[in-house]
């Protein structure tokens, strides 16, 4: 008897902590660029009583994204969908950020939008780096919201950007306008969809960045941020098992901030000397 079905793309510390919040009972689908990365994350949660299967998807890839849906589907009826996955500042040159977190996340929300059951709910995981930006021309808000997925990246503004972290940036962007976007289609099939933006969350991805070429800035950034702490997984988890839930049926399109008041301190506290460098 075929189950509901929770599909996690991108099977790190953030994904994994969501996914285990709101899938006892249901059968997971974990997509990850490394298949092994995928298979490891599956076997934690077998151990913890989960059923699994995996699959390598690059979410870049829209041909990925088809084939994870259909894979999906055939699993079950499609209940929740996290978006955890993507590549950072650090890791990547501009067009592959743009290419993976920008217009693969557009399609990856676009079509599953067309399979998500009743009462189901999406998460993307954005970032607080998408509110370091300063407001857009309506233009281009309107461009990243609606323009069609396989025109995105040719959007002339788009183009012209050569540094990493405003390609990271722009995208991070990209994924809540997106968001407030696909949150009116997705409400026409009884589902939510919101996104999260953690600030520094300890994980495999942000201990690149604490041990990259940005090192320094982020350390100082911990230091001068209210909590005067990083993240964790789990509390990242606890946010997104909220607006998955009952309790959170009334919240869609939104994007919520989960930042220890970081995106504060840049623009009225201790941090706003980043303007300058950000």
């Amino acid at each position: 008897m075929k189950k509901e079905v929770s599909v996690l793309v991108g099977a790190g510390s953030i994904g994994q902590a969501i996914i285990r919040r709101v899938s006892a009972g249901k059968h997971i689908v974990l997509a990850d660029y490394s298949l092994d990365n995928a298979q490891k994350a599956a076997k934690t949660l077998e151990d913890a009583g989960y059923e699994c299967s995996t699959l390598q998807c690059d979410l870049g890839s829209k041909e990925d994204t088809l084939r994870l849906v259909e894979f999906a589907i055939g699993k079950g009826e499609v209940r929740y969908m996290v978006n955890a996955a993507g590549v950072s500042p650090s890791q990547a040159p501009v067009h592959h950020i743009l290419q993976v977190d920008l217009y693969g996340t557009s399609v990856l929300m676009e079509e599953f939008g067309k399979v998500i059951a009743e009462g189901g709910s999406g998460i993307i995981i954005s970032s607080q780096s998408g509110h370091r930006l300063p407001a857009l021309p309506q233009e281009q808000n309107d461009a990243l919201a609606m323009t069609p997925c396989e025109e995105l990246l040719e959007l002339p503004f788009l183009k012209e950007i050569t540094d990493t972290l405003k390609a990271y940036q722009y995208s991070k962007r990209c994924n809540v306008l997106r968001v407030m976007y696909e949150a009116n289609r997705w409400g026409l099939r009884g589902a939510t969809i919101n996104s999260i933006s953690p600030g520094i969350i300890i994980t495999p991805l942000a201990n690149d960045e604490l041990h990259g070429p940005r090192k320094d800035g982020y350390l100082n950034m911990i230091k001068g941020m209210p909590a005067r702490r990083a993240g964790t997984p789990d509390e990242v988890g606890d946010l997104a098992e909220f607006l998955m839930s009952s309790r959170g049926r009334f919240i869609n399109g939104a994007d919520i901030l989960i930042d220890g008041g970081c995106t504060a301190s840049y623009w009225y506290g201790d941090l706003q000397y980043l303007k300058t460098t950000h």
